[in-house]
């Protein structure tokens, strides 16, 4: 998962996958291949580019009343998370109001935060992320207000919103602020997804939103690979007009629609995400509730299916494996980008798998379609701080990679194993947080591979019954919540008592 920062140029990243292992502890059968297309690609050709082949090295990097107290529910015991899960009641709150003039590349917003304060202290100040901010002449505030008071004191600096509040929110005191501000949306950049381009926006990242709090904020400094935002889950009521009713929209929710405006509803989740485009073809399936929906463009309609059916197996299998799907639905959304991009709900595939689609799942659509869907629950179900303990979702999603051709195309666990991590030799620390690198490739390496080498070695260790009830428990622990590392190791250890002393010192550096 990237958030690549504006006029900074790097290689987006979020699909490497490892080494395939015999055996099977599900007893379903291999799939059956993708629907076939009409195209003569040999998939065993080697030194075909993905993402992830070697790259050139880059270098590093006035009065306000508050509202009445109310007390939220104490939170459920977990164990040693920088931030349990907050009670459904205490999640922040966030009901935009959206107008999308798509000719003009330009979003007006009025945004209203209902913000309960679970830190268990007093706050003096509040933080929220402005990512548009960091575009020049992207982001335009208008109206600043809490509880329904005019705002005087306060900072906004590149991404960090800081709102002096002139008396204290008490533990447990809950507050409003409304947000008014305009986008005027930049051109969207090869490696990034925020922005337009000649046939879509996409608008993510595109709003303030509280940061969540350990100890004080947590904002992370932009990073030059991205990943440097930690969220916490929280509730979304998103109403949209759109003047050309030419648009479709897709996004992290389903749309309840009259007219030219289009209402969402989305629950404990981390991003809200829209794409809009006058080209949209779109193809629908569902995986029990949840409805699968692909948003391509011309040309593609046959590749879509395909894009419909990894997607359905993927959720099948995750659902089995590790917890319920988080969400009502998943938007995959063709775009054009160096590879893919996960949100809650919605993940954005590049539009050069679907050209290079060689018809079968030895493919970037698949090995990346399913990596980006495996992190609505290694990033959207359990959240983790992304730029100190980055390997609690890549790690995870790569694993899950691997996990998606064990069960359903077995046979091509040798070909996944060596075209996708045996190639780069990877090395380095599995822990280290992202601002550890100065290359691309070295975090890569480190973080994402030898993280899949690190979990498969974990999973020998402590035997398939073992992993899969600790995968399990770990998603119902930290549903919602944070994860730490220590964490991590708290609940494998509840279901295995295994040394793993001398795995831990090969991969990781910290102590756990």
């Amino acid at each position: 998962m990237k958030r690549i920062p504006p006029l900074l140029t790097a290689c987006s990243v979020c699909a490497i996958v490892v080494m395939a292992q015999s055996g099977c502890a599900l007893a379903l059968a291999p799939a059956a291949e993708p629907p076939p297309i009409l195209i003569t690609i040999d998939p065993n050709a080697s030194a075909t580019p993905t993402p992830f082949q070697p790259l050139p090295d880059t270098g590093s990097s006035s009065a306000i009343e508050t509202a009445t107290p109310e007390t939220p529910p104490a939170e459920t015991a977990a164990p040693t998370g920088i931030l349990a899960p907050i009670p459904a009641n205490a999640r922040t709150q966030y009901t935009f109001y959206v107008t999308l003039d798509y000719a003009a590349h330009g979003v007006a917003v009025n945004e209203h935060v209902r913000y309960a304060n679970t830190t268990g202290q007093s706050l003096s100040d509040i933080v929220l992320a402005v990512e548009p901010n960091l575009w020049t002449s992207c982001f335009a505030l208008s109206l600043l207000e809490q509880d329904g008071n005019p705002i005087t004191d306060y900072s906004l600096s590149g991404q960090r919103l800081t709102i002096n509040l002139a008396q204290s929110l008490g533990a447990g005191a809950v507050t409003t602020f409304d947000i008014g501000y305009s986008l005027s949306l930049p051109a969207k950049q090869p490696s990034g997804t925020f922005g337009y381009l000649s046939n879509q926006i996409n608008l993510t990242d595109w709003y303030p939103f509280i940061v969540p709090y350990s100890d004080g904020w947590v904002l992370h400094d932009p990073w030059p690979f991205g990943e440097n935002l930690v969220y916490d889950a929280a509730d979304y009521d998103v109403n949209v007009q759109v003047s050309d009713p030419t648009v479709v929209l897709a996004a992290s929710a389903p749309a309840d629609v009259s007219g030219n405006a289009s209402h969402y509803h989305l629950e404990a989740a981390r991003t809200f995400v829209l794409s809009a485009s006058n080209s949209f073809k779109v193809d629908e399936s569902a995986v029990g509730s949840a409805k699968i929906r692909s948003y391509y463009f011309a040309g593609d309609a046959d590749v879509s299916k395909a894009v419909v059916w990894m997607a359905s197996q993927s959720l099948g299998l995750y659902e089995a494996k590790f917890a319920a799907f988080p969400y009502q639905s998943l938007s995959i959304v063709e775009t054009d980008m160096t590879d893919g991009q996960e949100y809650d709900g919605l993940v954005f595939l590049a539009s050069k798998f679907y050209s290079g689609y060689n018809g079968n799942a030895k493919s970037d659509l698949f090995t990346i379609g399913t990596h980006e869907i495996a992190h609505q629950w290694w990033f959207g179900l359990v959240g983790s701080d992304q730029a100190q303990q980055p390997w609690l979702d890549e790690a995870l999603s790569v694993y899950s990679e691997r996990l998606f051709y064990q069960y359903n195309y077995p046979k091509y666990g040798d070909w996944w194993w060596n075209f996708r991590v045996n190639y780069f030799g990877p090395q380095g620390y599995v822990d280290s947080n992202i601002y550890s690198f100065s290359t691309f490739r070295d975090y890569v390496n480190a973080v994402y591979l030898n993280g899949a080498k690190f979990i498969d070695d974990l999973r020998k260790r402590v035997g398939d019954k073992a992993f899969f009830a600790f995968l399990k428990d770990y998603a119902a622990h930290f549903s919602h919540g944070h994860a730490t590392a220590d964490d991590f190791f708290t609940v494998l250890r509840q279901h295995s008592d295994k040394d793993l002393s001398d795995i831990m010192q090969t991969y990781l550096q910290g102590q756990y």
